[in-house]
This record gives structure tokens, C-alpha cells and sequence, in this order.
């Protein structure tokens, strides 16, 4: 598939639909905010324990020689830290690195991310659905933006076919971005990164320890690529992108290595878990150890049944591109979360039989 996105489903010009809306839904459903269960995010509940902070973080401005990029080097497998630029969460370059680049066609998943087809329209280049199934891309393509694993199908692309699609786009003077904001946590991801591979010109990398290590709130992610993208990059940016408290809590998560160990563990039990909870209930998924999604024939109303109830996930609706609705669950945070989910799973399941059956 080539065609470009039709104007109508490109959420350029619109709102873009994120999980975490909670105060969103607390008015749509009325059920106060601190009644609901939020499942919306695939960010780790069991975030990383950030210890205390040293008082002159928050007086000194963020000191670009205090090691952070040679840190996220080490933890990436980057080339070196002239590979690595922090920013403001990996969405600050998702707005920014478009501009940066030729104006042409990007292949883009329909499901995936909804930040890249919008960033990408905005800054001028065609956005057309991109079939990941191909080994020789369209000779339409220039560019490509894929989410490894996928934002939020879970699908998963070896990094061969990667560096392939890499090669086919570097011949046409383009670039291929690959957003592994959920590689950390499983085997086969880590193995497929391409961070290592990112001394390359027209690769790009982007990095996120907001969902293994629970830390979305600083507002913290990496730019891995070539160094001369990523000064234009700093450029475009300016100045003092991560706080000086930022960089000190993901610095020490980024060097925690046993904390990662077992978080990893963790993680893949609970989604094991989930996984099997939902498809107790008739709900073939697939997932990441942060996530479950299902692209049911009932997802749309299992949504909204959990919704009435207090449970909020991320509804992925269907389109012209996408033809069936989905959606995605996030982890529970403690036992006594997952035993309110089960129930009210199990309530919802029941209204959505009755109402079958009537």
C-alpha cells in the first residue's frame, strides 16, 4: 500500500489521542478521578525508586559535561556519546525531526504511534500507510518512521530487515527512524535494536525511559543518529532540554543494572499474567511486558463497559486505514488492582454477552 493517508484520517489539523486522559474521562463517564482504575498507559506502574535528589539540582542550570549522554551511550549500546543528544522526551523529536529532512513520501504503520503521521504532514512530506510485511519497500518511499515493538500492536521487526529497508532508503537520500520506546524490556527487542548501527548516515534512533523504568513524568528521552542530524537537532531545540533533575534520576536508573534485572522479570510474569486474565474472557492478544492489546470484534464495547465502571483503556478506533476497532491494556499497579480488574472484567464480559443475546 502506497496511497497517501487520506486528508480526512490525518489527525494533522486535530486533537491527537493519547492514554493517561484520566481527568477526560472522569468528566465524560462522571466518576470522580480518584475512583478510576487507569490502564490506559503501557508505562511501568512499578516505576523506578529515583533516589534523593541533591539540592544544587534544582539551582544549577543542567550542565552538558555531568556524563549524561556517555551514560545513555553505555545503556543503549550507542556508538559513543557524539551518537546520543538528550531532549525533553522522545515527542520533542518527533515534532522537530521532520523539518529536518528532505520533503518527500514517509511510509508510516496505519496503527501505530499517532504522533509521527501528524509531525510528519505538518512539516510538508506525503504520508502514505507502510506495509511492514515487505522486504523491498515501494520506490515511493524516501522516508520511513516505524515504532520496534509496535505502539500498540506489539509486532516486532528483526534489525536484518531493518538495516535492509536502511540501505534501500539511503540510496534515495533517505532516512529511517526507528522509535524504541518499548525495547527494554524483552530479549528479542534489545537484540533487533539499532542503536548500535547509528554512526550510520540516515538512521535514527529514539529512546525513551519513560515505560521500562516508570519514568514518563521527567520528560526525559534520546536522539541516537549521526552527529551532524543531531547538532541540527540541538540547534532547532535549544538550550537546557532536560532539567538537572531529570537527568539525575534516569542517569541512575540508566546504571542500575540489578534494579533492571529484576524489573524485567517482573514484568514479563505480570504480563503473562494480564495476558492470560483477558484471555480467560474470550480476548485473543498480543502484547509487550507492558501491554496487551486486542483487536476483538468486541474491543470497542468492552471499552466502554469498562469505562462505566471505572476502568480506563486505550481505545484505538477504527478508520478507512484501519478497519477494526482495538484495544490496549496497561499493567495493574498492585494486587489489589488486579483483583478490581478481574472483577470488573468479568462484569463487563457479562454485560456485553447479555446484551448479545437479547
Amino acid at each position: 500500500m502506497t496511497d497517501r493517508i487520506p486528508a480526512r484520517d490525518n489527525p494533522a489539523s486535530g486533537p491527537i489521542a493519547h492514554g493517561g486522559n484520566l481527568h477526560e474521562a472522569a468528566t465524560r463517564y462522571g466518576i470522580p478521578y480518584a475512583q478510576w482504575l487507569d490502564l490506559s498507559t503501557g508505562i511501568n506502574p512499578h516505576g523506578y525508586p529515583v533516589p534523593p535528589l541533591p539540592a544544587d539540582v534544582w539551582r544549577r542550570l543542567p550542565d552538558e559535561g555531568d556524563g549524561f549522554a556517555e551514560r545513555a551511550a553505555r545503556y543503549y549500546g550507542a556508538p559513543d556519546a557524539a551518537h546520543v543528544l538528550p531532549v525533553a522526551g522522545s515527542q520533542a523529536a518527533i515534532r522537530a525531526l521532520p523539518a529536518l529532512l528532505p520533503r518527500a513520501t514517509v511510509g508510516i504503520a496505519p496503527l501505530t504511534y499517532g504522533e509521527y503521521a501528524p509531525a510528519f504532514a505538518r512539516a510538508g512530506h506525503e504520508v502514505a500507510p507502510l506495509d511492514v510485511r515487505l522486504d523491498t519497500l515501494p520506490a515511493t518511499l524516501t522516508h520511513i518512521a516505524i515504532v520496534n515493538p509496535n505502539n500498540p500492536t506489539a509486532a516486532h521487526i528483526d534489525a536484518a530487515r531493518l538495516l535492509h529497508w536502511h540501505a534501500q532508503l539511503r540510496e534515495r537520500g533517505g532516512t529511517l527512524l526507528v522509535d524504541e520506546a518499548f525495547a527494554d524490556t524483552l530479549p528479542a527487542a534489545r537484540a533487533a535494536s539499532l542503536a548500535p548501527h547509528t554512526q550510520l548516515d540516515g538512521l535514527v534512533v529514539l529512546r525513551s525511559p519513560g515505560k521500562f523504568f516508570g519514568l514518563a513524568g521527567v520528560r526525559a528521552g534520546f536522539v541516537l543518529g549521526a552527529p551532524a542530524l543531531l547538532a541540527a537537532l540541538r540547534d532547532r531545540l535549544g538550550a537546557w532540554t532536560v532539567s538537572g533533575p531529570a537527568r539525575h534520576a534516569v542517569s541512575a536508573a540508566l546504571a542500575d543494572a540489578a534494579w533492571q534485572t529484576r524489573m524485567r522479570a517482573r514484568l514479563i510474569g505480570e504480563s503473562a499474567r494480564l495476558a492470560a486474565l483477558l484471555q480467560a474472557h474470550g480476548f485473543a492478544t498480543c502484547g509487550t511486558p507492558l501491554f496487551a492489546w486486542t483487536d476483538d470484534a468486541r474491543a470497542a464495547a468492552l471499552h466502554e463497559a469498562l469505562a462505566q465502571r471505572g476502568v480506563w483503556s486505550r481505545l484505538f478506533p477504527a478508520s478507512l486505514d484501519v478497519p477494526s476497532a482495538s484495544v490496549r491494556f496497561g499493567l495493574p499497579g498492585d494486587e489489589a488492582e488486579w483483583v478490581r480488574f478481574e472483577q470488573l472484567l468479568h462484569e463487563a464480559v457479562r454485560a456485553l454477552d447479555a446484551a448479545r443475546t437479547r
